[in-house]
């Protein structure tokens, strides 16, 4: 079985923050939509992919160019090939170079031919596309991309000079080659063997900047999207945390302030316009307030109650004390000693009800109910105030008492407490009742209800002091009663019972229209078969 110290542990342990634990709340509002935007900037590891695919389709385009080139080179005159090959590097914007097998250049259609592109000096260009280049090369490094050797056309124009080249000599087999071109743009190179009057190699290079324009209008386009999105974000973010952080302050300080013995002096806003979590929250606390202020001033109350209502029999057992010294005859002792008694057991019955209405709250707050036929309960209760009564001296008044039939008017419960209220309201109504009067006590239930009455033969309660009665040390007692035999707590004792069980009680007139007092108990029945 679980103590309430492994329960709190328990939840303790369930809202415990682990990395988070010192951040606010506000940091951890930004730092879980900023983390949403840094997800979406995985787009840049895309447009690498996605230059990687134009890359390769380009290269592979430029094999087949090659395939095609050679096949028209063979078909065509050996007066037709530089014509041929001229419409071929301007339809395609590239350079051709061949390569003879100890790796003398052949031929070259830039020396043929106006350049169908030109690398340019990046220092000769202005300072937006060094920026772009350095942006290039900052993406590249955050999303990995290859580290691609950097192009620098050979001093000797030989087939060693171009490693591609050389594989396709060893090999026969045609390759390619990524490079960067000086102002940071792909530089694209594709071998082929062709056999004219001799096996050759064949050479096509591209600076194929149209690649790095697309990439760099995408990536401006994402980034775009990118900063608007973060900027909604950290604005939604910090609305966010306006409206759910600033109300949580105000409540944590007001709380603080309660806390520190201020309450009375604490507002707690209660937020009525706002109906989430959080109004609900300021509402338990300002509500919680309230409540402790009320109980507050209930503990002062009746502290003060308490030190009037003790001072009183405590200076006349001082006086009868002093008293005692002075007397001569025995007769006198003996009337003092008897007031002094009869002080001191005022001073018990004040003691011992006023621990029980301390301490009701509590107790009823930890106990367990269960099913109580309240039929049987006052039935065994009158049995026995009834052997008292015949012990006693003084007359009482007759209880009359209509039982329900068993098992309808029952209730959950603490059967102890249950009966001490009632019997608290049976002593007032007898209290107030003459001694040949009748004490009706009945018991009967009413839809979802049980209700317990007591009715007297007394002179009644004024409408204006039916609320007064169940407060503590109200001290309107009946004509004739000796003072100091009530405490002045039996029907406060009685509603705080009542109340701790979910039911009402209420002073009124009788329902017969007779001269006395009704006071009304109300409890909710038990459910069949219900249980604690």
């Amino acid at each position: 079985m679980l103590t309430r110290a492994d329960n709190r542990a328990a939840a303790a342990e369930d809202l415990q923050l682990v990395w988070s634990a010192r951040w606010s709340l506000t940091t951890r509002i930004l730092v879980v939509n900023i983390l949403a935007v840094a997800l979406l900037a995985g787009g840049f590891f895309y447009l690498d992919t996605y230059r990687s695919r134009l890359v390769d389709t380009r290269i592979a385009v430029m094999e087949d160019q090659l395939a095609l080139l050679d096949s028209a080179l063979e078909a065509a005159r050996p007066d037709q090939r530089e014509r041929l090959i001229g419409e071929f590097t301007r339809a395609t914007e590239s350079r051709l170079r061949f390569y003879a097998p100890d790796g003398r250049k052949l031929y070259d259609s830039f020396a043929h031919g106006p350049p169908t592109y030109t690398l340019r000096d990046p220092d000769l260009q202005p300072w937006k596309r060094d920026a772009a280049r350095a942006m290039d090369r900052g993406i590249d490094w955050i999303v990995g991309a290859p580290a691609y050797p950097e192009f620098e056309e050979p001093a000797t124009d030989r087939a060693a000079a171009w490693p591609e080249v050389k594989e396709t000599q060893q090999s026969g087999e045609g390759t390619s080659r990524f490079r960067y071109a000086p102002e940071r743009t792909p530089l694209l190179s594709a071998t082929r063997v062709v056999d004219l009057e001799a096996p050759e190699v064949m050479l096509m290079t591209v600076n194929a900047r149209d690649i790095t324009r697309t990439v760099r209008a995408e990536r401006f386009r994402l980034a775009v999207v990118l900063a608007m999105v973060l900027i909604a974000s950290v604005l939604l973010s910090l609305f966010l945390a306006r409206t759910i952080v600033r109300p949580l302050r105000r409540l944590a300080r007001a709380a603080v302030r309660v806390r520190l013995g201020r309450a009375r002096e604490v507002v707690v806003p209660r937020l009525p316009s706002r109906r989430d979590e959080i109004g609900t929250l300021a509402r338990a606390l300002s509500d919680m307030t309230q409540a402790l202020r009320e109980r507050i001033d209930a503990g002062e109350h009746f502290a003060a109650d308490v030190t009037h209502e003790l001072k009183n029999p405590i200076a006349s057992v001082r006086s009868a004390i002093e008293g005692l010294g002075r007397v001569k005859t025995d007769e006198q002792r003996a009337q003092l000693l008897a007031i002094a008694d009869e002080d001191v057991r005022r001073l018990d019955r004040l003691v011992s009800d006023i621990s029980d209405a301390s301490r009701i709250d509590a107790q009823l707050s930890r106990t367990l109910f269960e099913p109580i036929d309240v039929g049987l309960m006052i039935e065994s209760m009158l049995a026995a105030r009834a052997a008292r009564a015949e012990q006693g001296e003084k007359p009482q008044p007759r209880i009359a008492f209509a039982r329900p039939r068993k098992g309808t008017a029952t209730v959950m419960g603490d059967g102890h407490r249950l009966e001490r209220a009632i019997d608290n309201i049976i002593d007032n109504a007898i209290s107030f009742s003459p001694p040949d009067g009748l004490v009706c006590v009945r018991a009967t239930r009413l839809g979802q209800e049980v209700h317990i009455g007591v009715d007297d033969d007394g002179p009644g309660i004024e409408p204006a002091q039916r609320e007064a009665i169940f407060r503590r040390f109200h001290s309107e007692r009946p004509n004739g009663e000796a003072f100091g035999r009530h405490s002045g707590l039996g029907l406060a004792i009685a509603r705080t019972i009542v109340e701790g069980h979910g039911g009402t009680i209420a002073a009124g007139d009788r329902d017969d229209g007779k001269p006395g007092a009704s006071l009304l108990i109300t409890l909710p029945a038990a459910e069949e078969g219900g249980a604690a």
